[in-house]
């Protein structure tokens, strides 16, 4: 499961924020996780707390969502990606092999598998927010 390496990171990135900031105690970590990175978010709040050092012991982990939108490289159309209009196999597809999506989805207005993703993947640390 990626959520553990994922909330390994978003702690010490966090932590390296705090330190920065001179926090002595971290009571608000945001983070934004895009819709392609398919992250359970249940597995990786559980994995947060179990990782959190000392100083995130009151510590909240807000997770948001950005959603994924796609830009046809052929028609310039720009597009909210809707996995509900694939099958649930097409999508675990798209989870561990990225690429495959131009397989899978095409642009609402041209047709065309040729697409970037603009925004949906990845995840980022937002905020973080403590204690002097």
């Amino acid at each position: 499961m990626h959520e553990w390496a994922l909330a390994e990171a978003v702690v010490s990135a966090a932590s390296e924020a705090a330190e920065k900031e001179g926090f002595r105690e971290v009571k608000e970590v945001r983070i934004r996780v895009g819709e392609l990175q398919q992250i359970d978010e249940d597995v990786l709040l559980f994995a947060l707390q179990q990782v959190k050092g000392p100083r995130f012991e009151s510590a909240v982990f807000k997770v948001e969502e950005a959603r994924a939108r796609l830009s046809c490289r052929v028609c310039g159309r720009v597009w909210v990606f809707d996995r509900r209009k694939l099958d649930e196999g097409v999508v675990e597809a798209i989870h561990f092999v990225p690429e495959v999506a131009h397989a899978y989805v095409k642009c609402p207005r041209c047709g065309s598998p040729d697409f970037e993703v603009v925004e949906g993947r990845g995840v980022s640390l937002v905020s973080v927010r403590g204690v002097r």
